[in-house]
């Protein structure tokens, strides 16, 4: 039951990024962020719309984690060295 109204344009989201709209375009056209086509004819300029429940999901696979913290490392002894204290 989501509405036209509800969808974002490509344009919006690189405003609210503040990144190129090219840039959301070629998410779009490489599969990574879904979006479907509203232009009248499939021959002519394509005009996508991006549901928000998609761009949800596409920044969710897309968050920075950060990594682990890497455990301790461990000396190795060497049997002829002698330690004193």
């Amino acid at each position: 039951m989501s509405s036209c109204k509800m969808k974002l344009r490509p344009a919006d989201i690189a405003e609210r990024w503040g990144i190129s709209i090219a840039k959301v375009i070629s998410w779009i056209r490489s599969g990574e962020l879904r979006a479907i086509n509203a232009a009248t004819t499939q021959v002519g300029r394509p005009r996508f719309l991006i549901d928000p429940a998609d761009l949800e999901a596409f920044e969710q696979r897309r968050a920075v984690v950060p990594p682990p913290e890497p455990a301790p490392r461990r000396r190795k002894k060497d049997p002829e060295i002698v330690e004193y204290f």
